[in-house]
């Protein structure tokens, strides 16, 4: 590429990253460590019309947001996580769709000598199809076999590579000649920016019932804190009402002071058997109920057992 080229080149490309952060709301930071060209044009296409991608090398990423921070100051968040082999991925679709759609399109890759591994590797126990002759190289690596029919059988699980150690010419070997490819690669969302804030990607499998469950956990904190202190809140206000509203009642149990709630509460204290005797119709209804339940699958299984014949007949 000649010069001329090149400059035409950077030119085409902040102008279209400035149309990308001006048109939308989302970004999302991805790792595209071992991504080839071939996998990276099948994500363009499985995105289309969701999202679009664009790479680049992390300076010019960091030039063209630098230009735009004058319009939206809010921008400088992505510069710290401009680093390493990324990309941005832009969209103005929910963020959970965006991102399952990037883990739809991950690809199983062998284990190569010298790549990081991101998770654990265990080689189950099997029966390789591999000759006696081959018994050394899995001594070499400390695996328990022994020879079944003619081949090398592995005794146990073994556990050969752990998530974040380097891969050895030997594993990678062994595993390519178990066909194994035990790796999946692809773009790997590392932080999210969305209108201004910047986060995880964990952040998109809180459900609505945990955030509901954690506000009404510290809702209740508060509560219990601000009747313990004597210091009212709007989330202590329904829990004094109440506890001011049984004072009362008490006080007019043992007065003469009249109102429609301590007129109940006195008539249940006087008599109690009046209750009693106005909740036995409502007990005696559920009863009568549950027996005719009761009577019609009992009938319903004589029918079942009898099916339409009789042994005299």
């Amino acid at each position: 590429m000649v010069k001329g080229d090149r400059a035409e080149w950077k030119a085409k490309y902040f102008v279209k990253m400035n149309r990308l952060l001006e048109e939308y709301p989302r970004i999302f930071i991805v790792g595209a460590d071992n991504v080839r060209s071939k996998q990276m044009q099948q994500i363009r296409v499985s995105l289309r019309g969701i999202a679009e991608i664009l790479m680049g090398k992390n300076t010019m990423m960091n030039k063209a947001i630098r230009t735009q921070l004058s319009s939206n100051p809010a921008l400088e968040k992505l510069l710290p996580h401009i680093k390493g082999n990324v990309g941005l991925v832009f969209s103005k679709e929910d963020p959970v769709l965006v991102r399952d759609k990037l883990l739809e399109n991950k690809v199983a890759a062998p284990a190569r000598a010298g790549a990081i591994a991101p998770i654990d590797v265990i080689v189950e126990a099997q029966n390789t199809g591999m000759g006696p002759e081959k018994t050394s190289f899995f001594q070499a690596l400390n695996i328990s076999t022994k020879i079944a029919k003619g081949s090398i059988e592995i005794v146990s699980n073994v556990h050969l590579i752990h998530a974040g150690d380097k891969v050895g010419q030997s594993e990678a070997t062994l595993l390519q000649m178990l066909n194994v490819q035990p790796f999946h690669y692809g773009l790997v969302v590392e932080n999210i920016y969305d209108n201004g804030a910047v986060f995880a990607p964990e952040v998109l499998d809180i459900t609505d019932e945990q955030l509901l469950g954690k506000f009404q956990l510290g809702l209740s904190n508060v509560a219990s804190v601000s009747l313990e202190i004597g210091y009212c809140t709007q989330a202590s206000v329904p829990h004094s009402i109440i506890n001011g509203f049984k004072n009362v009642l008490a006080v007019a149990v043992e007065t003469d002071i009249s109102f429609p709630q301590a007129d109940t509460i006195k008539a249940y204290l006087a008599d109690p058997s009046a209750f009693a005797v106005v909740a036995a119709p409502v007990q005696a209804e559920a009863a009568a109920e549950e027996t005719k339940e009761e009577v019609k699958e009992e009938s319903e299984e004589e029918s079942d057992d009898d099916m339409g014949f009789s042994l005299f007949d």
